[in-house]
């Protein structure tokens, strides 16, 4: 990719105020997007990002709404429409994780976490959608899964399930959307050394993860969004209904450390 891959195009990032998220908006950012921030609860967060791109000379909003609530989800289509127009590339980056042992989690939970990680998706998705076709120009959308959807771990029941469904969701989007010159594919991010990763495994230590890691590191943040950048741009012009893999080899890996 030429470092304008993205000129003037419109890109959306859920959950960008750190971690995977606000390195895929800085990423855009430099590849000319004009992206739009998106968070939920961190707004400083999001506007250091958002700050910090454009003093690179970039373009970049920082906008409020919860991707789960329809409402949220309209509100911030509609006010990325007017401000910058339809969208090119839509990032379904923002997640909600949940750590309870399948026998304790209740009801509720599961209705948050799929509200969270799967109808959220599907909105988004339905709304940037409707404005790519209504503009005439395709584009494309990219969901962050992980490879928990297919190699679980204890207590994770519904984050697996709803990453799973999720999962399910690209491909049958990326058949109905292929018509409209829309592809839609997922990443599932191994281990990546954000914020998040580092405080839950911190009692137990780096090096206790690191073993079960072919390439013998942790991923970063920039990692996942490079593989991002490529499914948006023109390099992957052939490219809808794949899942990429972005774990180090940890998910060819056979049970147990080497």
């Amino acid at each position: 990719m030429t470092t304008n891959s993205f000129s003037g195009q419109v890109v959306l990032i859920t959950g960008a105020s750190r971690g995977i998220g606000a390195a895929t908006a800085e990423l855009f950012a430099e590849q000319g997007a004009r992206v739009v921030v998106n968070y939920r609860e961190d707004r400083a967060g999001a506007e250091q990002v958002a700050s910090s791109i454009t003093a690179s000379g970039g373009e970049a909003l920082a906008m409020q709404a919860d991707v789960g609530n329809e409402k949220d989800v309209q509100r911030l289509m509609d006010a990325v429409g007017a401000q910058w127009g339809p969208l090119r590339v839509l990032v379904h980056n923002a997640s909600a994780i949940n750590r309870d042992h399948f026998l304790s989690a209740t009801p509720e939970q599961f209705d948050l976490m799929f509200g969270a990680n799967v109808r959220g998706p599907y909105l988004m998705s339905q709304l940037a959608a409707q404005q790519m076709i209504a503009a005439g120009m395709g584009g494309s959308i990219i969901h962050i899964s992980t490879i928990l959807a297919r190699q679980t771990i204890e207590k994770r029941t519904l984050y697996a399930a709803t990453k799973g469904a999720l999962e399910a969701l690209t491909r049958a989007m990326a058949l109905d959307l292929a018509p409209h010159h829309i592809r839609v594919n997922a990443v599932a991010p191994g281990l990546i050394y954000t914020k998040a990763l580092r405080d839950g495994i911190a009692a137990l230590g780096e090096e206790k993860f690191i073993k079960f890691i072919p390439l013998d590191r942790f991923g970063e943040p920039r990692e996942i969004a490079s593989v991002v950048a490529f499914l948006a741009s023109d390099a992957a012009s052939y490219i809808t209904g794949a899942l990429i893999a972005v774990d180090g080899g940890l998910g060819v890996l056979e049970a147990g450390p080497r």
